[in-house]
């Protein structure tokens, strides 16, 4: 359940005065239809009736929960199993096993009494607090003299409008202690409302857990891939520049007596080809590990992507207090990989960095004014994004509309 703010006290008043209704609606329809399809079962008849009793109390659900939203703002996720696409019969003992349904339909059995209760205390203390704090204006209407007997013995006649303003304050008072009453009443209620028409804790945990497994999974392939990346570009680069030095040096030393002049020229030969295999090295660390990313952190190193990038790039980082090495590593990359494509396949004119960080995690955000339909494909540079940040159980999030913008939002959790 997540409350996006308190509820407010009219809508809240409105929802618990129209609980009675709802209530004595489905109360009425499905507990009839529940008796049917009970007494019935032994012809078969009942079964089917059984079955669409439980649709019609997961329906019901779907609309309160709707309503628990609209008037609480409160969201509460859909709980139940989805249906399978074969015959009814699979899709009937899908409802009928799933402990969900049968949640929805003790909820509807609830709301009858629970109804009356909510719509007596909300309708009592809203009619006091009007029926006080309005007092001198209608009282000149009433024929009666009204009076109360104070603690000390002496009686207090309210008859004229002057008499009446002291209860009138006092049910301004009562109106805010009212007030804070029926929005603790619309909390309960929509605690109740989260324990029966929303997911369970076992079902909970089990959607986590599954979360994880394929987090990790994700995570691993992204591993093997950059594992296989490795080791290409050592095959097809240094290696091969240290092989030729190898040689380069081998056929040097064979002519170094008989033709120094030859053997000087393969020697500068592999000494130029050292030079190129360590540069291929250095670049191959870098996309590991870019070493001004460990020296001065994330600041200086995507100031350093935006400074080689083609395209104009504004960049701004505040991520004090320093978050860990995979999440900078993280975000150092999902800023590469998303400066690449805009270069190469955006058309854009600018674009601009962002690195915050939040209570409990670093937001990364990457914007750019191309011409959009970036796409996470299977296999692309965004979807690698994606694995890659799932490795910390982060989510990278790309909205792309044609004709732009391009935004680009990666979230990385993060224990300060």
């Amino acid at each position: 359940m997540t409350t996006r703010t308190g509820p407010d006290v009219f809508r809240a008043s409105g929802y618990l005065l129209l609980n009675l209704v709802t209530g004595l609606f489905w109360f009425c329809l499905l507990v009839p239809l529940a008796a049917v399809s009970i007494g019935t079962a032994f012809v078969w008849v009942g079964l089917p009736l059984g079955v669409l009793t439980l649709l019609l109390a997961r329906g019901a659900a779907a609309g309160e929960r709707a309503l628990v939203r609209a008037a609480l703002g409160v969201d509460i996720p859909d709980p139940h199993r989805r249906l399978p696409a074969t015959g009814l019969t699979d899709r009937a003992k899908t409802v009928v096993k799933d402990p969900a349904t049968w949640r929805d339909l003790g909820y509807w059995l609830l709301m009858l009494p629970l109804g009356v209760i909510e719509f007596s205390l909300v309708l009592a203390l809203w009619a006091t607090v009007a029926a006080t704090a309005l007092l001198p204006f209608y009282q000149h209407w009433l024929s009666a003299t009204w009076e109360v007997l104070l603690p000390w013995g002496d009686v207090w006649a309210i008859d004229t409008f002057a008499k009446a303003i002291p209860v009138s304050v006092l049910g301004v008072l009562l109106a805010l202690v009212t007030a804070r009453l029926v929005k603790g009443l619309a909390r309960g209620h929509a605690a109740l409302a989260k324990a029966l028409l929303g997911p369970s804790r076992t079902s909970l945990l089990s959607a986590e857990t599954e979360r994880l497994s394929a987090s990790r999974a994700r995570g691993v392939e992204a591993a093997e891939a950059e594992r296989r990346r490795i080791e290409r570009d050592l095959h097809d680069g240094a290696q091969q520049r240290l092989v030729a030095v190898a040689m380069g040096l081998g056929r040097a030393r064979g002519k170094l007596d008989t033709d120094p002049e030859s053997a000087r020229a393969l020697i500068a030969e592999a000494h130029a080809d050292a030079k190129l295999a360590i540069s291929e090295l250095r670049d191959l660390a870098r996309g590991i590990y870019p070493s001004v990313l460990g020296d001065r952190g994330l600041d200086a190193a995507l100031s350093s992507l935006a400074a080689r990038c083609p395209v104009p790039v504004t960049v701004v980082v505040d991520v004090d207090p320093r978050p860990p090495t995979a999440v900078e590593s993280t975000a150092y990359f999902t800023v590469a990989e998303a400066l690449t494509n805009l270069a190469k396949h955006s058309g854009a004119t600018a674009a601009h960095v962002g690195v915050t960080r939040t209570e409990d995690s670093v937001v990364v955000e990457v914007v750019d004014d191309g011409r959009g339909g970036a796409q996470a494909r299977p296999g692309g540079g965004l979807a690698g994004l994606a694995d890659r940040a799932a490795t910390i159980d982060g989510v990278v999030v790309v909205l792309s509309p044609v004709g732009g913008p391009t935004v680009i939002r990666a979230e990385l959790p993060c224990a300060w």
